[in-house]
């Protein structure tokens, strides 16, 4: 899908918001890369942070190189002519998960909502190479998607004050991985033993926007040769 009429907002004094699109859809990462990588080129050293999203790309600007209207002038000169990169260049990354009520409760939760097996919900969920949309939340927590719209879950109205490590989970259209332990809300339905965290705290994280993820059941015992934590996800208040 091409971007329609491009926008942009001003978020605050040295941020502006670049608006490509509307609605979530993965042939938008195409755009949203090259945007991406033409603002970087466009801003050079006065580029602080550039966080490209679903629709949207965030600037922040160094104000003392770069003022306001000069800002406004490099995203729409440097996106005049934007063309769609080849997705396919991103990274395809194999995730294995453990599937198991004992750390994944939502399971029977999801299966049942979806009127299928928690078999055919695992077969379901690992049946699709998922769109890194973008990262945030905690260091290395990628945003994936889009989730069978069949598979679509909100998400829990009680969140959970721990979520494990590697904890695999749904949210509407959405999955993802949590890098470490934190308060969750998301459906949760396995959990692998890929250290997220450890990727993105030596400053280079395993997941990038445009890249693709595909999740493989394992066992138990996979799970725990491979040094897997198999504590029962804690039950919420």
């Amino acid at each position: 899908m091409k971007p329609g009429k491009i926008r942009i907002e001003t978020t605050a004094m040295d941020a502006l918001m670049v608006r490509l699109f509307d609605t979530i859809d993965e042939t938008n990462m195409a755009w949203v890369i090259a945007a991406d990588q033409t603002l970087r080129k466009a801003f050079g050293a006065a580029l602080i942070d550039l966080v490209p999203s679903y629709t949207t790309l965030l600037v922040h600007y160094d104000c003392q190189q770069v003022t306001h209207t000069d800002a406004l002038q490099l995203i729409h000169k440097a996106l005049s002519g934007l063309t769609p990169v080849d997705t396919l260049a991103g990274e395809l990354h194999d995730i294995p998960v453990w599937y198991d009520e004992s750390v994944g409760p939502e399971l029977p939760v999801v299966a049942k909502r979806a009127g299928i097996s928690v078999d055919e919900l695992i077969k379901q969920h690992c049946n699709h190479d998922y769109c890194v949309f973008a990262l945030g939340f905690a260091p290395g927590y990628g945003f994936m998607g889009l989730v069978d719209e069949a598979l679509a879950t909100p998400r829990l109205k009680t969140p959970r004050r721990k979520v494990a490590a590697g904890s695999v989970g749904i949210a509407d259209r959405q999955t993802a991985i949590y890098p470490l332990l934190s308060p969750g809300g998301w459906n949760i339905l396995g959990r692998t033993n890929v250290p997220l965290f450890e990727y993105a705290k030596r400053g280079d994280p395993l997941f990038r926007p445009g890249d693709k993820v595909r999740f493989r059941a394992i066992s138990r015992a996979e799970f725990e040769a491979d040094g897997g934590d198999t504590t029962p996800m804690e039950e919420r208040p």
